[in-house]
């Protein structure tokens, strides 16, 4: 039983996972299903400005606090966002665990939003925008997406871009956070070495210390209750726009990424088959069939990668790779040789299984980071309620067989679905 997760919703409406560990570093993490896609009429790289805002001050901290806070007994604190979530984590000693999981809501709820704080904050996000750009390996991922899902919700780039970041107003912040910071959009999660009843009275006790009371009333200045529909998941495959595009970029090698939309969350057998078939094509092993024959055996790349990013109601699917401008035909060829054989001919049952005990073990040593485990549990709960069972994509996944893998790669990479986007 302690090797499953224990799931509950906390007397203030929060959710709460639990997962035990056997360390006396402790992991805790606040998820928020709110991230770029829930900016709309406040201005492109919001969610990301309110995320660094977090640090900055809360009604009963400064952000010198808040840094020593955990900082000061060798912890780790810090945050992230996406296109549908925000996460505040901290890596922490075990006894330490009751003042983190209290600091993690404290900023989430209690955080001030400060005018002279907004200001300062700006130039460090456009300063991280001009030094994102340096890097065209990333730039063109979100450009990618920028295009595939343009016209909607989940094409705005998740920095925003130095225009909308010099734009955005405390009063985008504020009416931000009003509307998504909300408690039935919010998990605490925690990864410890400790049992359930106790993970389950540190995380009870952490809302009443920041005085967070049922019905999403805050008690204090930020008190206020407002409502929005949460995604609902999707399990549909839905078609992006399609485009063929090569820009001059100046750079000394060329960038490329083929690719089109995913299944959504939702469609968990095509979501778990499409996983493996993107990591038998360029998973982060050496031995993936793109790396193989780009680099191992014609040298034409340093690197080359299959990524597929599932969301609530759509997914993105990449194969990205750096070249030298002379070898980027050659390169798009091959990846169009071997897409072509996965749609045609069923891979083998001993491919296949060898396909499956890979990702498993990849899965299994992810797993056995804390960190990952405890933001993972955190987002299984948000976006599939109390019945997320992680046994069940295990279940799904052994129960793939070779037709599965051809259907979803006739269903994903049809020509007619790809798209390419190039920067030389």
């Amino acid at each position: 039983m302690e090797n499953k997760t224990f799931t509950t919703t906390l007397p203030c409406g929060i959710g709460f996972a639990f997962k035990r560990s056997y360390s006396e570093v402790a992991y805790c993490a606040l998820t928020i299903k709110s991230g770029t896609r829930n900016e709309s009429g406040y201005g492109n790289g919001t969610a990301h400005f309110t995320e660094h805002l977090l640090f900055k001050g809360t009604q009963g901290k400064s952000a010198e606090a808040i840094n020593n806070c955990i900082e000061r007994s060798g912890g780790e604190l810090n945050a992230f966002t996406t296109k549908e979530e925000t996460v505040i984590h901290a890596t922490l000693l075990k006894d330490e665990l009751p003042k983190g999981a209290a600091l993690l809501m404290e900023l989430a709820f209690k955080s001030l939003f400060r005018e002279n704080d907004i200001e300062t904050e700006r130039n460090v996000i456009i300063d991280e925008i001009q030094s994102y750009k340096d890097s065209p390996p990333e730039t063109i991922y979100d450009h990618f997406e920028e295009l595939l899902f343009e016209g909607t919700d989940l094409a705005p780039q998740i920095l925003g871009s130095i225009r909308s970041v010099k734009a955005i107003k405390k009063k985008d912040i504020d009416g931000y956070v009003k509307e998504n910071f909300r408690f039935e959009n919010t998990v605490l999660s925690i990864v410890a070495d400790i049992d359930c009843k106790k993970a389950l009275d540190i995380a009870t006790r952490a809302a009443s210390k920041c005085g967070l009371t049922p019905d999403g009333v805050i008690t204090g200045a930020s008190a206020g209750l407002c409502h929005t529909r949460p995604h609902i998941l999707c399990r549909e495959l839905k078609e992006g726009k399609t485009f063929d595009l090569t820009l001059n970029k100046r750079n000394h090698q060329a960038n490329c990424i083929i690719g089109c939309t995913g299944y959504p969350i939702g469609a968990e057998k095509e979501r778990i088959a499409l996983i493996l078939l993107c990591n038998i094509l360029g998973g982060p092993a050496a031995n993936s069939v793109l790396n193989m024959r780009l680099r191992e055996k014609n040298g034409w790349v340093y690197g080359v990668d299959a990524s597929y990013t599932p969301y609530t109601d759509n997914g993105a699917v990449a194969i990205s790779f750096g070249c030298d401008k002379e070898k980027i035909d050659r390169c798009i060829a091959e990846i169009s040789s071997i897409l072509g054989r996965f749609r045609e001919k069923p891979i083998s049952d001993s491919l296949l299984k060898a396909a499956k005990k890979q990702l498993k073990g990849q899965l299994l040593i992810s797993s056995d980071n804390g960190e990952q485990k405890c933001i993972s549990i955190g987002k299984n709960l948000l976006f599939f309620g109390t019945d997320a069972d992680e046994s069940k994509a295990q279940e799904i996944l052994d129960g793939l067989v070779p037709h599965d893998i051809t259907a979803c790669a006739n269903e994903i990479f049809a020509p007619e679905r790809l798209s390419r986007l190039i920067y030389i």
